[in-house]
């Protein structure tokens, strides 16, 4: 067994668990690593960085997702005495452009760690990037390793909070050595303490669970959130597969297991829990209803009732350093129970707003709350190169100020009543107010500068919610204007965080509160909903809403009850009506592959096609499709025409499909058209059973014109195309015009008229992994090898390599199966064909191109050796507008806010009678207008 506590470094402390042979990491999804192993991983990497030339005390960025990647570089980057600062691989690229151009400032010109798979995501900000695999082929090293001091510099853990002004929270070797003895000293935690961990391993807590274990002799098993959160059952199957003794959560999954458990019990066979010791809940607050009926359902699993433990921890304090072990004692009739004792070590004082110290761990039993200050060999020395921060953060005789409200009970057990920060926790993740207000703030209808978010604890909630409000920038009493703003909100908060307010409020200027500097006072407006003085706001909302979707209708029969408690649960809300569309309720693209899983597991059918949710997007209208679709073995009739947003009185905008004949990309664009103009996208046949491909380029745009037709009989129109759509909205346009229709809007979407040459390029292997991308079942980073790979084999073995490749939490979250694959590859591939002989001719009055970052070449090139032949098919100067993204993510989360904004103004620039409503509230996007 290994001897910890003489260890006094971090290099000290993989020395001492590698002794154990028999001890290490078990990857779910990877492989296992010893500490043995590890350190000489470890070993490798620490030179591959020295031949980077990173010297001890450099910083070095890990932007890696995978557990084992990430573990691989850290500890290569303490044995080389670099200091490893981890960060989240960006999913939006501009505002991951926005965050390393940050820390380039802060840290200086680091390294940058990435692994394979990420490498071509990360933006390029002039840093030099390596990847964890290149590290690794470095011969071993002369056996002579850096030999750091306990207070030297060990970790840099970024604050979480908007991505500019993130903050480097200092912790040395001492810090964490004691943060882990004080750990094992409050819980009694030894070398049989297997323990789990699914936080991201960019977090703090991630850090802890992996040194935790090791500082014990014990082992330990890692896996991704999404792991978890895709199915929240699988932490039961986990921890009783690996037989763990103790594992973190935030109080969020205790709900999510209470959910899933109450909809499908697993057999008492699955799972044996009676191993665990320890669940320890942080993160969020503790429910402690939450957790009575998570202990209830699981005790016929062997779960005792003493395990769950709630705790309190910071990154300033490396993670967990309060413990309540007295909860199932003393506290399950409280609402939120008290965090607990300290570990040893460290100590709590509550101060008032003077600085009087109200309680301490000294002096416990105050009744009055104050702020919750810390002190103690865990707690960070500050911020790196941020000594602004760090002042404000410490007291001036050195006591750490955590932001929180506490009190200290007789018995010295702290309890928190609130925060001074303006954040919000939900499910465990810190969200900071100020960084979803700056994108809210963007939008037409908001009035600049008059938005707040905040949280709100509804009784009985598992997390706190997110409310956002607002003021209005236009008249407050256009319902429609109201209404379109509340959608923006919904779906901006929803592609910029992940999740749906809970609550929108449109109120006046003087509903929100402001200090004597102008600050919003966040807390006032919580404190404001709690007491009703909001209602009339919540009411207003709710009045719009259903003057726009109709008043609640009541589900009718079996049928109709269960889908609703479906959309209910995929949208997280109490009840849908059951007339109302899927998409006007909220959802999202990602919503509409879990709703189709959910709908398949719950109604017990093999595959409910796309076009049934699409077409069918409400309740009612989706229940009347399913019994039709029982008693046919099929879907309904082949309709090239999908409504995803219908209200609006504005001209209607059809637009047309990439090439891979899906339209499912529209389908976050079209919330953001609420009230102004009906929104309909055109998909491809051959996604149908039974149905047959297109056998021409002029079919194709027949039936679209056709559809068109039957939903808007006579112009003015408008219509866009994305991609391989562009060529077929021009040729929609060109029909329209020949039959007397005047056509006012043609979009253009990153595409030049002339396709047939990109179309003979693509083969079958190209087309096949240009789906694979899109659909996210392989990384950009991997095409080069995967085209080597794929090439020299048959068609059907290429399409089954990438099914036994791709991730298996994404085959399930699309429900793809090899079939459907191979399927959707097929129409692919006869959009490809129908491409290859198309050539335009003739023109339409004028198109708007919308580009962005072309597959290759620069902006420049692609608008003016490319995209300016447009000029050659148009009888009127065209418009060239630049769009942020790249051609496959023009229209992806992180981009359609911004996107939309632009498509509504021009929109509304071309159509006659709209164009002076929208240029009164829509931004300013630059553009340049050339003709032939």
């Amino acid at each position: 067994m290994p001897d910890p506590l003489r260890a006094s470094t971090l290099p000290q402390l993989l020395e001492r668990a590698a002794r154990d042979t028999s001890r290490g990491i078990t990857f779910i999804g990877g492989s296992y690593l010893s500490y043995a192993e590890l350190r000489e991983c470890a070993r490798r990497i620490s030179q591959g960085l020295r031949g980077n030339g990173a010297a001890p005390g450099d910083r070095v960025l890990i932007a890696v997702n995978d557990p084992e990647n990430f573990f691989r570089a850290f500890w290569g980057c303490v044995l080389a005495g670099v200091v490893p600062c981890p960060i989240a691989p960006p999913a939006d690229a501009s505002q991951g452009r926005a965050q390393l151009e940050h820390l380039r400032v802060l840290l200086g010109e680091t390294l940058v760690v990435v692994s394979k798979a990420a490498h071509g995501d990360l933006p390029d900000v002039g840093l030099r990037t390596v990847t964890v695999e290149e590290l690794g082929h470095a011969s071993p090293e002369d056996g002579r390793l850096h030999a750091p001091a306990p207070d030297d510099l060990a970790l840099l853990m970024l604050t979480s909070g908007s991505t500019g002004s993130s903050k480097a929270v200092r912790l040395t070797h001492a810090n964490l050595l004691a943060a882990q003895a004080g750990k094992a000293g409050a819980l009694g935690l030894g070398p049989e303490d297997t323990s789990l961990n699914w936080i991201s391993v960019d977090h703090i807590a991630a850090i802890e669970a992996h040194l935790l274990p090791m500082f014990n002799g014990a082992d330990q098993v890692m896996t991704v959130p999404a792991t978890v959160l895709a199915d929240p059952v699988e932490f039961l199957r986990l921890v009783a597969a690996h037989r763990v003794r103790v594992t973190f959560t935030p109080n969020f999954l205790f709900g999510q297991i209470n959910q899933a458990l109450a909809q499908r019990p697993l057999p008492r066979e699955e799972v044996d829990l009676s191993r665990v010791r320890h669940i320890i809940s942080g993160g969020e607050a503790t429910v402690t209803a939450t957790v009575r009926a998570f202990l209830e359902a699981l005790s016929p699993y062997g779960l005792r009732d003493d395990v769950v433990v709630p705790a309190f921890g910071m990154t300033e304090t490396c993670a967990g350093s309060i413990f309540n072990r007295d909860f199932a004692a003393r506290d399950l009739d409280t609402e939120f129970p008290p965090l607990g004792h300290p570990v040893e070590g460290l100590r709590i004082r509550i101060t008032g707003g003077d600085g009087t110290v109200l309680a301490s761990t000294d002096r416990p039993g105050s009744a009055e709350s104050g702020e919750v200050q810390l002190r103690g060999p865990m707690v960070t020395g500050g911020y790196f190169a941020n000594e602004r921060a760090t002042a404000e953060a410490f007291t001036p005789d050195g006591w750490f100020r955590t932001g929180d409200l506490g009190r200290l009970d007789s018995g010295g057990r702290l309890t928190l009543v609130g925060r001074t920060k303006d954040s919000i926790i939900v499910n465990g993740v810190n969200y900071y107010s100020h960084d979803l207000e700056a994108v809210l703030d963007e939008l037409d209808g908001v009035r600049r500068g008059q938005v707040a978010a905040f949280p709100i604890r509804p009784e009985g909630a598992d997390s706190e919610q997110l409310a956002v409000a607002f003021v209005p920038a236009g008249d407050p009493a256009d319902d429609t204007a109201v209404y379109r703003t509340l959608v923006a909100i919904r779906s901006s908060t929803v592609m910029h965080w992940g999740f749906r307010p809970q609550l929108i409020l449109p109120v006046t200027e003087a509903e929100i509160p402001r200090g004597n500097l102008g600050k919003v006072q966040r807390s006032r407006l919580r404190s404001a909903v709690e007491a009703g003085a909001l209602d009339g706001a919540a009411r207003r909302a709710e009045e719009v809403s259903t003057r726009f979707l109709g008043g609640y209708v009541a589900p009718e029969g079996d049928d109709e009850t269960a889908l609703a408690g479906l959309y209910a649960r995929v949208l997280n809300t109490e009840r849908v009506p059951a007339t109302a569309s899927f998409f006007d309720l909220g959802g999202t693209s990602l919503d509409v592959l879990r709703l189709k899983l959910e709908i398949q597991t719950e109604f017990g059918i093999d595959d409910v096609p796309m076009s049934t949710l699409l077409q069918a997007p409400s309740v009612r209208a989706l229940a009347h499709r399913l019994r039709a679709g029982r008693g046919a073995g099929g879907d309904l009739a082949y309709d090239p025409l999908v409504p995803l947003q219908v209200t609006g009185d504005g001209t209607p905008l059809f637009c047309v499909h990439p090439g891979l004949g899906e339209v499912l990309v529209f389908v976050n664009l079209a919330q953001y058209f609420t009230g102004e103009r009906p929104f309909y996208a055109l998909r491809a046949r051959g996604f149908g059973r039974g149905e047959t491909h297109f056998g021409s380029f002029a079919e194709m745009v027949s039936t679209y014109v056709d559809a068109i037709r039957r939903t808007q009989p006579s112009g003015p129109y408008a219509v866009a195309g994305y991609s391989y759509g562009a060529a077929v909205a021009f040729e929609i346009a060109k029909r329209l015009e020949a039959d007397g229709e005047a056509v006012e809007f043609v979009g253009v979407f990153n595409l030049p008229p002339r396709i047939s040459g990109r179309m003979n390029e693509i083969t079958f292997t190209d087309g096949a992994i240009n789906l694979a991308l899109f659909l996210e079942l392989i990384d950009a980073a991997d095409i080069g090898e995967l085209t080597s790979t794929l090439r020299p084999l048959p068609e059907a073995d290429q399409l089954a390599y990438l099914i036994d490749h791709a991730p298996k939490r994404r085959l399930t979250e699309l429900d793809l199966t090899l079939e459907q694959f191979t399927a959707w590859v097929d129409l692919a591939q006869s959009m490809v064909h129908l491409g290859r002989d198309y050539e335009p001719s003739g023109s339409v009055e004028r198109v708007k191109v919308f580009y962005c970052t072309p597959l290759r070449g620069t902006k420049e090139e692609w608008l003016n050796d490319q995209l300016r032949h447009w000029d050659t098919f148009t009888r009127e100067p065209n418009t060239y507008i630049e769009v942020d993204g790249e051609h496959y993510t023009l229209m992806s989360p992180q981009h359609v806010r911004t996107f939309q904004a632009t498509l509504r103004r021009e929109l509304a620039r071309s159509l006659d009678g709209e164009r002076e409503r929208t240029d009164a509230t829509a931004g300013t996007t630059a553009d340049t207008t050339g003709g032939r």
